[in-house]
């Protein structure tokens, strides 16, 4: 199988996949493998979007529990043990511009010291007239337990999820539709677009507006519940965090 390695220590995990027979192409590969955390991931895909993804931990950060080994993951890959998801992606359409994001979609107000004043219409209904914060975004279900749950304290399973950073007025959070649209409006900018991890940035002036939305793209990840495995994050953490194992001493 012709395979693209993505991620900082790639050099790490090279040699193993030789041995498993995965040939590195800089054509056409027909997996990816990123290896690294979230943001190897959220990366690659962005790269090479809707070719399939296969992501591995790096090891350097994050310690995998016994079940994860990445010889037992690599094997179970190929003998078509590790199933594949299919996550719904995002998009923001602003004027010529357009991002797309597996995780989530915010516009910050660009100025830290400044709260970023704006609009918002879902289904082109008024939902707010003026909201000062920090930021407005949306989620998709695989990002909910990212950003939104810091802002919201929360998680959901179906559709979207609207999300107000540091709000001074009485919103909710709320998920909506998957098919819902959300428009926003700079009323006091300038406003920054932020896609995940992406460095490119959008920024929006006063009566600018940005259309988001799901998009009809998807990513195709195997193997993500090995990636998101309770165990092995519980390993990172308590290797970390010196309190961690004090506490379960």
């Amino acid at each position: 199988m012709k395979i693209r390695l993505t991620g900082k220590n790639i050099e790490d995990i090279r040699p193993l996949l030789q041995q498993y027979g995965l040939e590195e192409t800089n054509d056409t590969p027909e997996l990816i493998i990123c290896y690294g955390g979230d943001g190897s991931l959220l990366g690659g895909e962005r790269s090479f979007p809707g070719v399939p993804k296969l992501p591995l931990r790096d090891t350097r950060s994050a310690h995998l529990c016994d079940e994860h080994d990445h010889r037992k993951q690599l094997q179970d890959f190929l003998d078509g043990k590790i199933a594949a998801s299919r996550l719904k992606k995002l998009e923001a359409l602003t004027g010529p511009h357009h991002l797309t994001a597996l995780n989530d979609i915010y516009i910050h107000n660009h100025d830290p010291a400044s709260a970023l004043r704006y609009q918002v219409w879902i289904d082109d209904q008024l939902y707010a007239e003026e909201i000062a914060g920090d930021a407005v975004g949306l989620s998709t279900v695989h990002g909910s337990s990212a950003y939104y749950r810091s802002i919201t304290h929360s998680v959901f399973r179906v559709g979207l999820g609207l999300a107000f950073s540091n709000s001074m007025e009485l919103v909710n959070h709320m998920v909506i539709d998957e098919k819902s649209e959300v428009r926003i409006r700079i009323i006091r900018g300038p406003g920054v677009i932020i896609a995940d991890n992406d460095p490119e940035r959008i920024i929006m002036q006063e009566n600018e507006e940005v259309l988001l939305r799901q998009s009809n793209r998807e990513a195709l990840i195997y193997g993500l519940e090995n990636f998101m495995c309770p165990k092995c994050r519980f390993l990172r953490h308590f290797n970390q965090y010196p309190f961690v194992r004090m506490t379960h001493k």
